[in-house]
């Protein structure tokens, strides 16, 4: 429909760092799924109206709960881009509602009720309207600081339902967190909230990332703890299947299905950090790493020549040429490529069909030879504890610079590569997130035996960073986190980065860089909010900023 203009500002890509309005934003989502999107969000606010109220008379449904989570995480930067599959999650959503609504009936009554909490479409024409007509959309909201702070939460959300997504496929319980997602949805719907309720509910959802990301961890000790890991670069004469994403589950059902079928697995971007757990390293076909970071998807899928699944974003809109060969499953949507449907409960997703067309592809290209060290996470980094300390107290290592966060298009982001070439060679790189692709490569060489990039693993890994920053702190018996030979350096793209920053604003961590631009949804309000209470810099060149950093500013 030509009448659909969209206004997304959720990315760091965000056209003129304000918002993409046109007829497609920079992802390349379309206007119409970007409109259905937030109809579909403004609906997950109804479900969550009604289950907040519904909690005080004991109500509780765990699918509902993971609706709503799912129905988060698949609005996030380049996840779902098909808006057929936005349609029907409408219509579910509504359903699910007017179920809470029923248990509801004679329970309470409610003098003001929002619109998102009764609406119900009767076509698809109707949602189509609702839709067209900007419901849910940003620029409803007037004020520029309750916009922004609205903003702020609903993007830490987004983040908290990817970690809750990939923590419950293996955990299979988390309903404190599914609660609060509620709890916050039904909050940013209230017309009559005020900045200072908004700005208590932001550090709130930090306090809430950081519980989930500690969830998310133990979730993934499932799959053993990391260890320090040499990863493949190269390739083998054998037809593959490239993995990427995060959804650990969708990997080991995965190479289950392929052992001894003749078919290696790859993983992309965000799933090298699999090579760091024991559990993946049985696995004889599970070969190496293919490519780099996200972004450069299109060119070397054209080169890998067999299938790519996605497990969940980053998808870049894929080109025709290779089209046909892409697999979405979880979160992951487009219109025109194969979707393998959700496991049955208690069974395994079926991957025969991506098999199948792997065994008649050729093998992949080889894109460069060599090995990458990897698997620091908080428990491998915290057995080198005494190693490093004596390190720090020897002079030998000067200052730890955490730069982890995502990786994206932008020429700017060159900034991180120069900044890891002109730190000083007594300093160590903490990085978690596709990130590190910016320099895990480079020949940093090493201080005493430790490497100067200590890559913690996928973004999900980011609370291994906060826990070796505590310990850290408590070994040099320091009361505050920011007296430690510390500087964060932080590079983010999309909504899981902004939960990390409002869990690091929640643990107290001060002075914090963030580029390659600030949040383009932050109002002059806000961010000098921010500025003055957290000391949030933007980026300015990497040898100012190495040096400040290197001062300890």
């Amino acid at each position: 429909m030509n009448e659909f203009k969209m206004f997304c500002h959720q990315c760091q890509e965000t056209a003129m760092n304000r918002g993409c309005s046109a007829k497609q934003g920079v992802c390349g989502k379309s206007a119409e799924t970007a409109n259905l999107q937030d109809l579909f969000i403004w609906s997950l606010k109804g479900i969550s109206f009604w289950a907040v109220r519904a909690k005080k008379h004991g109500w509780y449904d765990e699918k509902t709960a993971f609706f709503v989570d799912k129905g988060l995480f698949k609005t996030i930067t380049n996840a779902d881009f098909n808006k057929q599959d936005f349609i029907a999650d409408i219509y579910e959503a509504v359903k699910l509602r007017e179920k809470i609504r029923t248990f509801m009936n004679g329970k309470e009554t409610f003098t003001s009720i929002p619109d998102c909490a009764e609406w119900v479409p009767g076509n698809d024409n109707d949602i189509y309207a609702k839709a067209m007509i900007g419901t849910g959309g940003w620029l409803e909201i007037e004020n520029e600081d309750i916009r922004s702070l609205k903003a702020l939460v609903l993007y830490g959300l987004k983040g908290i339902s990817a970690y809750l997504e990939h923590g419950y496929q293996i955990k299979k319980q988390g309903k404190e967190i599914f609660e609060y997602l509620m709890y916050a949805l039904d909050q940013i719907a209230r017309n009559d909230i005020n900045a200072d309720e908004l700005v208590a509910l932001t550090m709130k959802t930090g306090e809430w990332g950081v519980t989930v990301m500690k969830y998310l961890d133990e979730a993934n000790a499932h799959y053993g703890e990391q260890e320090i890991t040499e990863v493949n670069l190269g390739v083998r004469n054998n037809p593959g299947i490239l993995i990427s994403g995060h959804d650990f589950v969708d990997l080991e059902e995965l190479l289950e299905q392929t052992k001894e079928t003749g078919v290696d697995v790859y993983t992309h971007s965000e799933m090298l950090p699999a090579h760091y757990r024991p559990a993946f390293k049985k696995y004889d076909n599970l070969v190496g790493n293919y490519g780099n970071a996200w972004w450069l998807q299109k060119e070397e899928i054209k080169k890998f020549n067999g299938p790519v699944l996605f497990t969940t974003n980053c998808l870049v809109p894929p080109d025709l040429e290779y089209k046909e060969r892409i697999f979405g499953t979880g979160a992951v949507g487009f219109e025109g490529i194969k979707y393998i449907p959700d496991r049955p409960e208690g069974g395994h997703k079926d991957f025969s069909e991506i098999i199948e067309m792997a065994k008649k592809c050729q093998p992949p290209v080889e894109l460069e030879k060599g090995k990458i060290v990897g698997g620091f996470g908080h428990k491998q980094t915290l057995a080198l504890a005494d190693k490093v300390i004596d390190a720090v107290k020897s002079g030998a290592i000067k200052r730890f610079i955490v730069m982890a966060g995502c990786d994206g298009r932008h020429k700017t982001r060159s900034y991180y590569t120069e900044v890891a070439e002109k730190l000083p060679k007594d300093t160590v790189i903490l990085t978690a997130g596709c990130a590190k692709y910016r320099y895990n490569k480079l020949p940093l060489g090493d201080i005493g035996g430790i490497p100067r990039v200590l890559d913690a693993g996928q973004c999900n890994d980011s609370y291994s960073l906060a826990v070796i920053a505590i310990k850290l702190a408590e070994a040099f018996q320091l009361d505050d986190i920011n007296k430690l030979p510390l500087s964060f350096d932080i590079a983010w793209y999309e909504q899981k980065a902004v939960l990390v920053l409002l869990a690091l604003l929640h643990l107290g961590v001060k002075g914090i860089r963030l580029g390659p631009t600030l949040p383009g949804f932050l109002s002059a309000g806000v961010a000098k909010v921010l500025v003055e209470k957290f000391d949030i810099k933007g980026i300015t060149d990497a040898d100012s900023d190495v040096t400040a950093m290197m001062s300890g500013r």
